[in-house]
């Protein structure tokens, strides 16, 4: 992680740590189980998905120039940047949520989004740890038409900034009543519904950002002030970081016991 990823980090620590104690979902410890993990999800994820970011830039471009017409991206890009930054947002998203439902639905993929869903006690430092391929894939699919329209440099640092704040807030312990924002803005309560182990959460609430991808696709889950009873999954996901990487490429058979072995260690 480079200087700027480290004082984001610290700044979000900051941030969040002091408003989830005073104002948390559930009770739970700053220091809680899997916190050591998440961190070195912070240190290697970082580093692998910013690497993978600049290779989609670079071969997005590369066949954009080819392919789109110039006026054409220099009407995107000539845009108002907050047109531009709202244009990205809703493409994105619409990349997310299929990629996200993708990911729970066909089984091979599963396996490697399970690991951010193993996740038992949720707060904002939830939001690193995931899979590498599941990240890098979704950002793949959600972010190459960005890439290939044109759309300007400040548009999307804009969005880079609003899209690293809102992961982290919608992963949150914080209890924030959004009331009828609630409808166009994802809020900790849609997405912390979306890692309950429960029935009634299942394959729902995929959408990153808009609330209504998942009403306009049939999977948006309306629970009102409910909490969840309990996270995570009931996949035997270990606990260590490598176990978690490696966790998808085991063999089926196999898993459960280096699950355990994981846990022992």
């Amino acid at each position: 992680m480079d200087i700027f990823g480290i004082k984001a980090l610290l700044i979000s620590a900051l941030i969040f740590i002091p408003f989830e104690h005073l104002f948390h979902e559930r009770p739970q410890k700053t220091f809680r189980k899997g916190l050591g993990v998440d961190l070195i999800y912070v240190l290697f994820n970082g580093f692998i998905i910013k690497v993978a970011i600049v290779l989609i830039a670079a071969y997005t471009l590369d066949a954009a120039a080819i392919v789109v017409p110039q006026s054409m991206m220099r009407a995107v890009g000539g845009q108002p940047v907050w047109l531009q930054v709202a244009e990205i947002i809703l493409i994105t998203d619409i990349g997310v949520y299929w990629a996200h439902r993708a990911f729970h639905k066909i089984p091979a993929l599963w396996r490697f989004h399970a690991v951010h869903h193993g996740i038992e006690e949720l707060d904002w430092l939830g939001a690193f740890h995931s899979h590498p391929v599941d990240a890098i894939a979704t950002k793949a699919i959600s972010l190459t038409p960005i890439f290939f329209l044109g759309f300007s440099e400040a548009s999307i640092a804009a969005f880079s900034v609003i899209y690293f704040w809102h992961t982290l807030l919608v992963h949150s312990n914080l209890r924030i009543p959004f009331g009828p924002l609630k409808w166009l803005i994802a809020s900790p309560q849609f997405h912390r519904w979306h890692h309950a182990n429960q029935r009634e959460a299942y394959d729902k609430n995929f959408a990153g950002q808009l609330p209504l991808l998942d009403m306009v696709f049939g999977t948006y889950n309306a629970t009102g002030n409910k909490v969840p009873e309990k996270y995570g999954v009931d996949d035997p996901i270990p606990s260590s970081y490598f176990g978690q990487v490696g966790y998808p490429l085991v063999p089926r058979g196999k898993r459960s016991k280096r699950a355990v072995a994981s846990t022992e260690a």
